[in-house]
């Protein structure tokens, strides 16, 4: 981080009630007091941290307008440095101008990011504070916004640090024991640390398994909605949208790409992708829209197989299941077109195709709605089995987080692993002291460049 004072609009660009720009950097007092007149006639400098005062932006001698200066001193600020915020008139010009004249007197404008980057750097939050920032900026629904609140509060960074400092008092007494193996200086036996080990890894495994519903709730499942044509895929994702966001017709490979949109499912997001009907073709373009199909089935992290229950189980069906038998993810045989059949519509063949295939098995009308919240209920079960409470549960959200917990747990097994096979504390201890690295990196204390630079860049400018 370079020691440049930085500038930035804070709020929305537009037309609005009032604008904020926001000044941080240790000339942050010095580029305010030169263009901002306090109606008082004190200088910035002179006033206390956390109070408004009130004046006008001036330009080469010229009133631009009349604003709301707030200072917060460091380091009681959001960045930890001096930061002024100046609460202007709402205009696109005006706003403009009062920021023109700040860069004028000797502020850059800031980066995407920058000033949380400099809040994380100063110490004022940790990396898995700041990313839930952006999560709570980003939010759309519910959940979503109390798991980001919970961990912007330090739920998941108070149950890190937690398990951390369980590891450190465990490796402080296998080093204890190393160094003075004569003088019973530790009161813990290598069973009785092999056991403290186990109880932390318990914690750790717990936590991981905590990112399937995490990761559903805060960033959304990429779903693929796939079948061969003509099975009512497209009525599918209409009937979980709610609205007619893709054509419907009785005629097969009307969806020739792939159509994608989002849509709340309970507690969680479905990124839910319509493909074109999977079956072999001579059409130049249909076949463009299968092999987007066979893509989206690739990424795909819940597959919703639709099946057309008013008609015979076909070659095509049979070629679906072969291309998903060997895809892992979570699944479900959606069974359509009920509404068009009696209660002995499946014969044994279909039957027995779809139960050897899918767990997950449930028959519906996308036409007529019906099964289709029994089909949302399952779905919200296969990520989050139950009810969270945000304010005490600590969920890891990000694919980066999970890896580093994962990483520590493999490290805690290597190091009971050694201390069963009879080796002395000090040679888990190093395993022990690895594995607290790795804890280190889901809060960034150990964490390459690449990686903060690539978080905070996901950050608006002014933020």
């Amino acid at each position: 981080m370079d020691n440049a004072t930085i500038a930035a609009l804070s709020t929305p660009y537009g037309k609005g009630g009032i604008a904020v720009i926001r000044i941080s950097g240790e000339k942050a007092i010095t580029v305010a007091d030169a263009c901002f007149l306090a109606r008082s006639g004190k200088k910035i400098a002179d006033t206390p941290s956390h109070k408004a005062v009130y004046g006008n932006i001036v330009m080469d001698g010229k009133v631009i307008d009349d604003v709301v200066l707030t200072l917060f001193k460091a380091p009681a600020s959001y960045t930890g440095e001096d930061t002024v915020e100046i609460s202007c008139h709402g205009g696109i010009l005006i706003t403009q101008k009062v920021l023109e004249c700040v860069l004028k007197a000797g502020a850059r404008p800031a980066l995407p990011g920058e000033y949380t980057r400099r809040a994380f750097i100063n110490g004022k939050l940790s990396l898995s504070k700041a990313e839930a920032i952006i999560d709570v900026i980003d939010a759309q629904t519910d959940d979503k916004l109390a798991l980001a609140r919970a961990n912007v509060n330090g739920v998941l960074s108070n149950k890190i640090q937690a398990i951390y400092d369980k590891l450190c008092a465990l490796v402080s007494t296998a080093y204890v024991f190393a160094d003075y193996p004569d003088e019973d200086l530790t009161d813990i036996s290598s069973k009785e640390l092999e056991i403290g080990l186990l109880r932390c890894l318990e914690d750790l495994e717990k936590l991981s398994s905590t990112y399937k519903s995490g990761h559903a709730i805060n960033d959304g499942i990429y779903t693929a909605i796939v079948g061969r044509p003509n099975t009512g895929k497209s009525s599918l994702l209409n009937a979980l949208l709610g609205n007619n966001r893709a054509i419907v017709s009785d005629i097969a490979g009307t969806t020739r790409d792939t159509v994608e949109e989002s849509v709340s499912v309970g507690s969680i997001t479905l990124r839910l992708c319509d493909t074109a009907g999977i079956r072999e073709t001579d059409d130049t373009i249909e076949k463009i829209g299968v092999e987007r199909s066979i893509d989206a089935i690739e990424k795909a992290e819940l597959i919703l197989a639709v099946f057309d229950v008013s008609s015979d189980f076909t070659d095509d069906d049979d070629a679906i299941l072969d291309v998903l038998e060997k895809k892992e993810c979570e699944k479900i045989a959606v069974l359509n077109k009920s509404d068009m059949s009696a209660d002995t519509y499946i014969t044994t063949e279909f039957s027995k195709r779809i139960s050897d295939s899918f767990e997950n098995i449930i028959t519906i009308s996308a036409k007529n709605g019906d099964n289709v919240p029994l089909l949302c209920e399952m779905i919200e079960k296969l990520f989050v089995e139950n009810k969270i409470d945000y304010d005490t549960s600590a969920i890891l959200t990000k694919a980066r987080q999970k890896n580093a917990v994962d990483s520590a747990c493999d490290l805690i097994r290597c190091a009971v692993s050694a201390l069963s096979k009879g080796f002395t504390p000090d040679v888990a201890g190093m395993d022990i002291e690895e594995a607290m690295s790795k804890l280190l990196e889901v809060d960034s204390k150990e964490v390459s460049a690449d990686i903060v630079d690539n978080i905070f860049h996901r950050f608006c400018v002014g933020k």
